[in-house]
């Protein structure tokens, strides 16, 4: 059940208990479900009795034990509890069921997830003074409104309805898609920053975090297809691995072309099968290793630091090597990425948000967030060591590929490249 479908499932036992006469009330048009709070328990959780208290003339407490019997009763869930002033936390019956109906909604819309009708038929006149920033904000705003339903109009002169902070200094330096996130990122009345600092292959570059991920993500996407594996919705718990006849114990063969390798994993590559090509590293500032000095041992590939990677110590061998990674350490067990859930659900919300209040810095800020929650996730999709692929790696290569569908997606309407390597 995604969070949708459980909103839609609150409403249904609002309904219900209106019809049976025990709240007199209307019924909201909507009902927010969101991560249970401190004191919370389950998976979600939504204060739709609080709302309800005062319009049904009945304390919160009993507005929720009014609706809780309706929801346990609900298919998809398993049981309900009531907190705190009448906070009512609602717990699937299996986590699987968010992550695969998430996955599958996001991998069936594609590129329009998140796109809605809350701006239907409204035409949106924006007036702009000319300047830059303005430009450029009323541009994505254009875009961003017709995700719902909308259509957005751009005029100078006054009144102005839109007037962002001016940008210090021309952006053009920077290039399209660095000034492009300057200007957007920050709030509308917070002055940018026109710095070299947005082209920084950095960490603390909130551009190259999101676009770095979107990046990790493709090329995890192209190393299981050359393990032999493609996503699939499903459980992200530990599995039987997949057919040895679709997913060979080893790679393929050098014939087959050269491997992308993972720089978010920490490791080595050991030796075993030829490599006749290059590797390509996926690391930023550094091209393919090329062949020729033997390598005594493995080659070293760990990186310094989370997102800046050290550049490869020594030539690759003209001996035979591998492509499975040797961790240093053992695999630490995967539990449910839950910001990363949280993240992915809530961007219908933040694009309806952003186009409602015609604010894309909202997107950007969101988009970081998705980077932020995706990206220590990823070291668990692809198989490590002996072990083989199996239909957790397939559902937790849909969640990633879901995540890039977002930033792809996000980075798109704010008129930004999402690359495919970088």
């Amino acid at each position: 059940m995604t969070p949708v479908e459980l909103s839609r499932t609150v409403l249904h036992a609002v309904r219900r208990a209106v019809d049976d006469g025990e709240l007199s009330v209307t019924v909201p048009e909507r009902v927010v479900v969101t991560e249970p709070g401190p004191g919370g328990c389950g998976d979600f959780a939504t204060n739709v009795a609080l709302q309800l208290a005062r319009p049904a003339g009945q304390p919160p407490l009993r507005v929720a034990e009014i609706l809780r019997p309706r929801l346990i009763g609900a298919d998809g869930i398993r049981d309900v509890v009531v907190t705190g002033p009448g906070f009512l936390n609602i717990s699937l019956d299996a986590q699987t069921d968010l992550v695969t109906g998430l996955v599958r909604e996001i991998r069936a819309r594609g590129a329009a997830y998140g796109h809605g009708d809350a701006l239907a038929g409204q035409v949106v006149a924006l007036r702009v003074p000319y300047e830059v920033r303005a430009e450029v904000v009323a541009d994505a705003v254009v875009r961003i409104v017709a995700t719902q339903g909308g259509r957005a109009t751009v005029e100078h002169g006054e009144p102005v309805t839109l007037r962002p902070v001016p940008a210090p200094e021309d952006p053009a330096p920077l290039g399209h898609d660095a000034s492009q996130w300057a200007l957007l990122h920050p709030a509308p009345h917070d002055r940018p920053r026109i710095t070299a600092d947005h082209l920084v292959q950095r960490e603390s570059n909130p551009l190259f975090r999101v676009r770095y991920a979107h990046a990790r993500i493709r090329s995890l996407s192209r190393n299981a297809a050359r393990l032999g594996f493609a996503a699939e919705p499903g459980s992200l718990d530990s599995g039987p691995a997949v057919d040895t006849d679709q997913a060979p114990d080893r790679v393929p063969s050098p014939d087959s072309g050269p491997l992308d390798a993972s720089p978010v994993h920490t490791g080595s590559v050991e030796t075993g099968l030829p490599l006749t090509g290059p590797v390509d590293t996926g690391l930023p500032d550094s091209g393919p290793a090329p062949i020729g000095l033997p390598l005594a041992g493995p080659l070293d590939i760990r990186s310094v630091g989370p997102l800046d990677p050290a550049p490869l110590a020594a030539p690759l061998a003209a001996g035979p090597l591998t492509a499975r990674w040797a961790p240093d350490t053992a695999t630490p067990a995967l539990t449910t990425p839950r910001d990363l859930l949280t993240a992915l659900t809530d961007h219908p919300r933040i694009l309806a948000a952003a186009a409602t209040h015609r604010a894309p810095d909202r997107l950007a800020r969101h988009l970081v967030t998705v980077a932020d929650a995706v990206l220590p996730f990823l070291p668990s999709v692809l198989p490590c060591g002996e072990e083989k692929p199996s239909a957790a790696h397939r559902a937790r290569l849909a969640l990633a590929e879901a995540a890039g569908t977002v930033l792809a997606g996000g980075l798109s309407l704010l008129g930004i490249d999402a690359p495919e390597h970088l």
